[in-house]
C-alpha cells in the first residue's frame, strides 16, 4: 500500500501535515503525536524580527469552530533557526516553514535566511497585511499576489507554496496568478474573516473586532474552493479547513488536493493528525486501494 505523495519534487511518506499556527514547531505536540508518522510539520509563521501579535482577548470559540486574531505572534527567524529547526530535524518528517512579513522586503529577508537550512519547502503566508497597500493582505489582489510570488521565487532555494486567502471574490483568479508567477504549490484555505459580539456586554468579543474563522464550520467552503482551484491550475494543492478526521481529509483528496493539513482540531484533540494518518490507511485497506494517487482528484 503506497501512501507517498510528491509535491514539487519533494516526497512525503503520506499526505498528512499540520496547518501553520496550530502546532507550534511540534515541540509541545511531540508528547502526544509521533512526529515520524506525519508527512510534514508546518511551522508557525516566522518573520524577520519577533512580532508581539494583537492585543487580547484574541481567541473566541464559536459554533463549529473558533475565531482567532493572534496577529502572527512569533519569536522571529533567529529562534526558528537556532531552536526549532534542529528539533524537527531529529524526526523523519518533512519540514515546511511558514513565512510572513509586512513588506516584500520582510519576506525576502526570511526566505534568504532559510536558504541553507533544513527546511524542505517554504509556505508563504500572503494573508499578512501589506503595510504599503494600506494593510490589504498580499493575497487579496491578484497583482499583489503575482508580485510577491515572483519576488520570493527568485530568491528561494526551496520550492514555494503560496497560502491563499479565501477572502476574495474568485479564488481561481488568485490561484492562476500565483501559478503564473512561478509558485510550486498552493495551500488553501486560510481562515475566513468573522466576528463575534457579546450581547450582554454589547461589545466585540475580540479586541481586534474581527478574527479568522477556522474549524469544521469552514470545511464545505474549503472543499469547494480546493475543487474549483484543482480545475483551474496544474500545480499541486495542499487542502485544509476544518479537517477533524480521515473522512474529512479524504474529501479534500477526492476534490483534487495532493496533501492535507490539520489545523484547529489540534487544539480540540492533539492526537488528530496521527488519527487521520491511521484512518486514511484503514480506508485504503477497506477499499483495496493500492496507491493513494488514484484517489487524488478522482471526483469529477
Amino acid at each position: 500500500m503506497n501512501t507517498k505523495v510528491n509535491i514539487a519534487g519533494v516526497e512525503f511518506k503520506n499526505p498528512v501535515m499540520t496547518a501553520s499556527g496550530t502546532f507550534g514547531s511540534g515541540m509541545e505536540y511531540s508528547e502526544f503525536v509521533d512526529l515520524n508518522r506525519l508527512g510534514a510539520v508546518v511551522t508557525k509563521g516566522v518573520a524577520n524580527v519577533p512580532w508581539e501579535g494583537n492585543p487580547t482577548p484574541r481567541v473566541a470559540e464559536t459554533y463549529g469552530g473558533m475565531l482567532n486574531a493572534i496577529g502572527l505572534q512569533n519569536p522571529g527567524i533567529d529562534v526558528l533557526i537556532e531552536r526549532d529547526l534542529p528539533f524537527l530535524k531529529k524526526y523523519d518528517t518533512r519540514i515546511i516553514v511558514n513565512v510572513c512579513g509586512k513588506t516584500v522586503e520582510d519576506y525576502l529577508e526570511v526566505v534568504e535566511r532559510l536558504g541553507d537550512t533544513e527546511a524542505d519547502m517554504l509556505e508563504i503566508n500572503v494573508s499578512c497585511p501589506n503595510v504599503k497597500e494600506g494593510a490589504i493582505a498580499f493575497g487579496q489582489k491578484a497583482d499583489s499576489l503575482f508580485g510577491i510570488t515572483s519576488a520570493v521565487k527568485k530568491k528561494a532555494k526551496q520550492p514555494i507554496i503560496m497560502k491563499l486567502s479565501p477572502n476574495v471574490t474568485d479564488i481561481t483568479e488568485m490561484a492562476r496568478a500565483a501559478e503564473a508567477a512561478g509558485a510550486d504549490a498552493l495551500s488553501m484555505i486560510n481562515t475566513l474573516t468573522g466576528m463575534k459580539i457579546d450581547v450582554h456586554k454589547r461589545s466585540f468579543v475580540l479586541a481586534n473586532r474581527t478574527g479568522g474563522l477556522s474549524g469544521p464550520a469552514v470545511k464545505p467552503v474549503a472543499v469547494r474552493m480546493v475543487y474549483q482551484t484543482a480545475q483551474a491550475v496544474k500545480i499541486p494543492i495542499i487542502g485544509m479547513g476544518g479537517i477533524a478526521n480521515a473522512e474529512d481529509a479524504l474529501e479534500f483528496l477526492l476534490a483534487g488536493a495532493t496533501a492535507v493539513a490539520v489545523g484547529a482540531m489540534n487544539f480540540v484533540n492533539p492526537y488528530t493528525t496521527a488519527e487521520v494518518v491511521e484512518g486514511i490507511e484503514k480506508y485504503m485497506e477497506d477499499y483495496g486501494i493500492e496507491d493513494i494517487g488514484s484517489l487524488i482528484g478522482s471526483v469529477k
